[in-house]
C-alpha cells in the first residue's frame, strides 16, 4: 500500500487547536478519497459522504437547521453520536453549494466534528461558480505520488530509508533503476498500484488511457462556451508532447487558435491542477516575483501521462541515463514533478530564471526559494565546465550554493566564476530530490 507523505499533515491538522474544515485539492484520481480512507483509522467515528449520491446530497437540502442537519447524518451514517473522535469526509462537495456554505458552522458551531471535503471537478469550479466560506475552511494539496512514496508502493521501503538516511549511495544503481521507472510509471496512485501488482509497465496503458478521457470529458463541464470547450480538449489532447517545454500561446502546439483564447484555456486547466504555468524570474535574490510577459514553462500533472501520450516509454525503458531522453525534457519534468511533490500548499508553484540582459540566452532549470535564499537547480549531466548559465546566475547572487541534479552519486564541487567568485555546487542524483531541503540545510 502507498503511503502518503500527507497523512503526516493530517495528523497534524488533526492536533491542531485552530482546526478548521479542510478541503483536499488536486487532479481527478490523484488518490484525495482514498488518503482520506486510510486516514479515517486514527478516528473512532467515521461518517463518510459522497454528494454523487442523491441519498446523501439531499441531507443538506432538506435540513436547513444545523443542529438537525447533524443528527440527520449520525442517523444516514449508521452512527451514534458519541463524545469520540469522529471524521466526517464529504466527497465530491461541489455538488452540493447548500454543503458548501454550512462549511462555516461546521467550523463556528462543531468544531468537535473533524471535516474534510473533497471533489473530482472542484478546482475548476473555486472561486467561479462555487464559493468556500473566507476564513473558515483550509486548504491542502493533494498532488501525483512522489518517488518515496512510490518505493513504499512497490514494497520497496528499504531504499526508501537509505534515501531518507541519505546512505543511498550504498545502493546508487539499484534506486536509479527504480527512479527511472518511476519516470516511465509515474505518480498517479492507481498506475502505481496497477505496476506493482503486476510489474509490466505496460499494463498501465488503461489507466492512462481513461485518465486523458476523463479529463477531456471533463471540459463539457467548466467551459464556459463551445468554442473555449474545443481550446481545452485540443490542449488536453496535444499538450502532453509540449510538457517541460517554454511555450507560447499564439497557434501552441500548431493549432489555429490564437494568444487570446489559447491563454483563457491554458488559466482554466490551470485552475484544474492538470498543469502548471510555471514563468521565468530575472533575479536572483527574493522574493522570487515571476515575470509574465515571457513565455511560461508548460509542466503537467505527471510524467507518466506524458510518456504514455507521446509515446515515448521505450525511449525512457531502454536508455542508460534519463537525461538522453527527448533532449533532456523528461528528466527535468521529473525533477519539477518531485519538486512540488512534498509541498501540501495548493499556492506553491514552480519558477526558473532568465537572463534580464538584453541579447543573452542564459536560463537555469529550475530557482528553488529556501531560507530566504534563491537557490538555482540545473538538470544536467556532463563536465562543470558546461554549465554556462548556472554559473552567470551565481555571479549575481547573494550566497555560494548551487545545486545540479544528475544521474550520478552525490558529490560537492568547489567551482569559480569567471569573475573569480567561488561557490559550492552539490551534485545530487535524483532520488536526493526528495530531501533536498535537509541537504541544502546541512550544507549553508
Amino acid at each position: 500500500m502507498i503511503q502518503r507523505t500527507l497523512l503526516q499533515y493530517l495528523k497534524e491538522w488533526k492536533d491542531s487547536n485552530d482546526r478548521k474544515p479542510l478541503i483536499l485539492r488536486g487532479a481527478r484520481q490523484t488518490g484525495k478519497s482514498t488518503l482520506v480512507d486510510i486516514f479515517s483509522k486514527e478516528f473512532d467515528v467515521y461518517l463518510h459522504l459522497n454528494l454523487d449520491e442523491e441519498a446523501d446530497k439531499v441531507l443538506f437540502e432538506k435540513h436547513k437547521n444545523f443542529d438537525t442537519l447533524i443528527d440527520a447524518i449520525f442517523i444516514h451514517c449508521s452512527q451514534q453520536k458519541l463524545d469520540k473522535p469522529t471524521l466526517l469526509f464529504i466527497d465530491e462537495i461541489q455538488n452540493s453549494p447548500q454543503a458548501v456554505s454550512m462549511l462555516r458552522y461546521f467550523y463556528e458551531k462543531a468544531n468537535y466534528l473533524y471535516v474534510i471535503c473533497a471533489g473530482s471537478l472542484l478546482e475548476s469550479l473555486i472561486g467561479n461558480r462555487i464559493s468556500f466560506p473566507v476564513g473558515r475552511v483550509q486548504y491542502a494539496a493533494v498532488r501525483p505520488c512522489s518517488f518515496l512514496e512510490f518505493l513504499s508502493g512497490i514494497g520497496n521501503d528499504f531504499d526508501k530509508e537509505l534515501i531518507e538516511n541519505q546512505k543511498a549511495e550504498l545502493a546508487h544503481e539499484r534506486i536509479m533503476f527504480a527512479f527511472k521507472n518511476y519516470c516511465i510509471v509515474g505518480g498517479m496512485p492507481a498506475a502505481v498500484n496497477r505496476y506493482a501488482h503486476k510489474k509490466d509497465i505496460l499494463a498501465t496503458d488503461d489507466i492512462y488511457e481513461t485518465l486523458i478521457t476523463a479529463y477531456c470529458d471533463d471540459v463539457e463541464k467548466y467551459a464556459p462556451n463551445d468554442t473555449m470547450a474545443k481550446v481545452l480538449r485540443f490542449i488536453i489532447v496535444n499538450g502532453w508532447k509540449l510538457g517541460g517545454e517554454t511555450i507560447t500561446f499564439e497557434h501552441f502546439a500548431n493549432s489555429p487558435y490564437k494568444t487570446r483564447e489559447m491563454s483563457e484555456a491554458f488559466q482554466i486547466i490551470e485552475k484544474s491542477m492538470l498543469l502548471e504555468l510555471a514563468y521565468p524570474v530575472v533575479s536572483t535574490e527574493m522574493p522570487m516575483l515571476p515575470s509574465f510577459t515571457r513565455r511560461p514553462k508548460l509542466l503537467w500533472l505527471d510524467t507518466g501521462i506524458i510518456n504514455y501520450a507521446a509515446q515515448i516509454r521505450k525511449d525512457v525503458f531502454s536508455v542508460e541515463n534519463i537525461q538522453d531522453v527527448w533532449r533532456g525534457r523528461i528528466a527535468e519534468h521529473i525533477t519539477a514533478q518531485e519538486l512540488i511533490a512534498y509541498n501540501s500548499k495548493v499556492s506553491t508553484k514552480r519558477s526558473f530564471w532568465v537572463n534580464p540582459k538584453n541579447g543573452t540566452t542564459s536560463e537555469v532549470d529550475f530557482v528553488f526559494p529556501f531560507q530566504g535564499l534563491c537557490i538555482p537547480i540545473e538538470v544536467k549531466s556532463g563536465v562543470n565546465a558546461h554549465l554556462k548559465s548556472l554559473q552567470v546566475f551565481m555571479e549575481t547572487a547573494p550566497h555560494g550554493i548551487a545545486v545540479r541534479v544528475w544521474s550520478k552519486p552525490f558529490e560537492i564541487n568547489e567551482l569559480i566564476t569567471k569573475t573569480g567568485k567561488h561557490f559550492k555546487l552539490l551534485n545530487i542524483p535524483f532520488y536526493y530530490i526528495s530531501i533536498l531541503d535537509k541537504i541544502l540545510e546541512q550544507e549553508i
